[in-house]
């Protein structure tokens, strides 16, 4: 199972990004499991400080946007 988390605090770029890694995940075929993080003490261990934030298998792989679902097909797949 591919870990997927999404780091944010509920802002509008934060749920556009967990609604395309929700409907990128969809779109593939494989076992994957998206985590949102809320807590701001959470995100801070991973070194971010800009939201939101997409972490593939522990590894964060954007910060600051909303990637598209195509791009972040290419993340997880």
């Amino acid at each position: 199972m591919v870990k997927i988390q999404i780091l944010g605090t509920g802002c509008p770029k934060c749920k556009k990004l967990t609604e395309n890694a929700e409907k990128a995940t969809h779109e593939l075929d494989g076992d994957y499991e998206i985590i949102k993080v809320t807590d701001i003490n959470e995100i801070m261990k991973f070194g971010v400080m800009l939201t939101p934030a997409l972490v593939v298998e522990n590894e964060v792989k954007s910060v600051g946007k909303a990637l598209s679902t195509e791009e972040i097909k290419k993340f997880i797949s």
